[in-house]
């Protein structure tokens, strides 16, 4: 027997089938002959013709514009990032309720969003993937309250949030119910900060307010040529400033992946761009309860690489690759890289060591001699602190000179951007290991996770100089008077690359744990990660902490 609950609403989104204008409103579903099996059939037919409807979201017309454009749709876009078969939809037929400049008459099923969850390599996952074939994705009130129950449904069930965007932004005929729908999102993903993985993956055009909830999310990937995200477009840009700039100029991937940093990286295609979310997905944890995910390994801990013996030049002003030293750290050779393309100088990633996820942070001595900047403080600081979030231990390895002089670096505030790398270490309480491989010099040692922010391992290779400056600076500060006497000045040097020029001097003091051969890293710090597992730092209460933004 079909149960109907008329006061529920069932009967009027199944209206045309079972109300009979005879019956004064009441469902005729009580009359025996509709539950005939001819009935039901009709009914389950009529169930299945609406979701076929909903499926086609905007049309094939548009769905064709869109596959021209070199997109796939929403719900496609889903498929390729979840596990064949696993999502589960929520909201199919919801629609709009605006009844202004003619819209009663445009009431698309799902309303111009699909959302639901899923799993990732069977690991439970929640999605919204806007519609740019529904009304341009456009950003309605019940659309906004869509992808916010799948974020509380997130929250409670500690599952990370996957965001597809490509809207036109609010929906313009909904006015202020548009914007109040965008500020709900806004503050769901506050309030998931820190407790659940999000990301947000660009898809096509992101404009206006629709950024910012992106722009708070943990990272943001986005795709060449097709996808964009700015606060005001070209049009407007043109009418304030006079300035012509194209919206990729202003805001295409290139120029967020290179130049603003807003975005940790950019793809070739929709489908490489939901590969990489996947395989992202795989080194993160559910949330901030859950340890990261332990994965099968095929390398040995203890692996010996006696090429890094000879990474480091014997000539200190010479460059090397770091991230030779990270791909024969890591199990299998495999590291995930963020934000490659921004503030080369340093580099930012994800590695497994036993199998288990540690993220990394490493100066580049290939790019600016690895000094730190605003940028590259910046870039790190972030990175750090999403680590220390989600219970991610953290890899340091140092070759940095110091911090990048100059009046570009002190007028935009290098000191508070320093500070916030310097903080992000300091407060972090996750396993920190930091290896020295060359250069530790001045202020930039200490921020660089050393042994005084609380890092738990410190370790130095051979080749490692930890001073305030290098040698040549430090004699012409100490023995300024003997600056014209070429022979005393190369003395002088000398006497203080001996004495200062290498470990030794701060594994006297206890600041360097150990001195250990580079061919042994992987060993070292794979046990050092190993010894701090059940790590706990108990850390004064406070409501939240004021870092130098």
């Amino acid at each position: 027997m079909l149960i109907c609950n008329l006061h529920k609403g069932y009967c009027e989104k199944f209206a045309n089938i079972l109300i009979d204008a005879s019956t004064d409103g009441y469902c005729t579903c009580i009359r025996p002959e509709i539950t005939s099996g001819d009935s039901m059939k009709d009914i389950l037919t009529e169930l299945e013709a609406r979701r076929a409807d909903a499926r086609l979201g905007g049309g094939q017309k548009r769905i064709d514009a869109q596959h021209g454009r070199g997109k796939l749709t929403a719900r496609e876009r889903i498929d390729l990032l979840l596990d064949e078969g696993s999502f589960e939809e929520f909201d199919m037929f919801v629609s709009h309720r605006c009844t202004d400049f003619g819209m009663e008459n445009q009431k698309p099923a799902g309303d111009g969003v699909v959302t639901g969850w899923g799993t990732i390599n069977g690991r439970q996952v929640y999605v919204f993937s806007q519609d740019f074939t529904v009304l341009g994705g456009s950003v309605s009130a019940t659309h906004a309250a869509k992808i916010c129950k799948i974020m509380d449904k997130a929250v409670e069930n500690g599952a990370p949030v996957i965001g597809i965007n490509d809207s036109g932004g609010a929906r313009i005929q909904e006015g202020v119910d548009s914007l109040a729908g965008y500020g709900e999102v806004f503050q769901r993903n506050i309030m998931a900060s820190g407790v659940v993985p999000q990301i947000s993956v660009i898809m096509g055009p992101c404009a206006g307010g629709a950024v910012y909830s992106p722009a708070m999310t943990d990272f943001i990937f986005m795709v060449k040529d097709s996808s964009y995200m700015f606060v005001t477009g070209p049009d407007v840009v043109k009418t304030v400033t006079n300035e012509q700039v194209t919206a990729e100029e202003l805001g295409g991937a290139s120029t967020h992946t290179k130049k603003s940093s807003v975005a940790d990286a950019a793809f070739d295609n929709d489908v490489e761009a939901l590969a990489e979310v996947r395989r992202l997905v795989d080194f993160l944890p559910l949330n901030n309860r859950e340890k990261p995910p332990v994965r099968p390994f095929f390398d040995e801990p203890d692996r010996i690489e006696s090429s890094l013996d000879t990474l480091v030049p014997d000539n200190p002003n010479m460059p090397y690759d770091m991230k030779e030293l990270i791909v024969k750290m890591a199990d299998e050779g495999d590291f995930y890289e963020l934000q490659e393309e921004f503030a080369k100088n340093i580099i930012t990633g994800f590695i497994r060591l036993e199998g288990r996820t540690v993220g990394v942070v490493a100066n580049q001595p290939m790019v600016l001699a690895g000094v730190l900047d605003i940028d590259s403080a910046r870039k790190a600081a972030r990175f750090v602190r999403f680590c220390d979030c989600f219970d991610i231990p953290i890899l340091t390895l140092i070759d940095v000179p110091g911090f990048l002089p100059g009046t570009t670096q002190e007028y935009g505030g290098v000191i508070k951007h320093g500070a916030k790398l310097l903080f992000a270490y300091g407060e972090a309480t996750v396993p920190k290991v930091t290896v020295i491989t060359r250069k530790a010099y001045g202020g930039a040692y200490v921020v660089m996770a050393s042994k005084h922010l609380q890092a738990d391992f410190n370790y130095a290779w051979p080749t490692a100089e930890i001073a305030v400056m290098g040698a040549k600076g430090a004699t012409e500060i100490i023995h300024r008077a003997d600056l014209g006497d070429a022979e005393k000045t190369a003395q002088h040097t000398a006497d203080y690359e001996d004495r200062f020029a290498n470990p030794f001097v701060a594994a006297e003091r206890g600041f360097i744990d150990e001195v250990i051969q580079p061919r042994s890293t992987r060993k070292r710090v794979s046990r050092a990660f190993a010894s701090l597992r059940n790590k706990k730092t108990p850390m004064p209460w406070k409501k939240h902490d004021n870092i130098p933004l």
